[in-house]
């Protein structure tokens, strides 16, 4: 089995080599991504803050 594997990587060199690397294009936000995460950002902040103020009072 490795004969024939390695006598059909001889005949198709091809077969061996890697693909080479694409960057990957970053895509931009659209505005309702960045009021999404404007909003999460408030949510956590608030959380937060709640979370202080209750472990202070202990």
């Amino acid at each position: 089995m490795t004969r024939f594997a390695l006598t059909i990587l001889a005949i198709f060199p091809t077969l061996t080599q890697a693909a080479g690397f694409e960057r990957p294009i970053p895509q931009a936000q659209s505005a309702t991504a960045e009021w999404w995460f404007f909003a999460a950002s408030v949510a956590l902040l608030t959380a937060l803050l709640a979370v202080h103020l209750l472990v202070r009072r202990r």
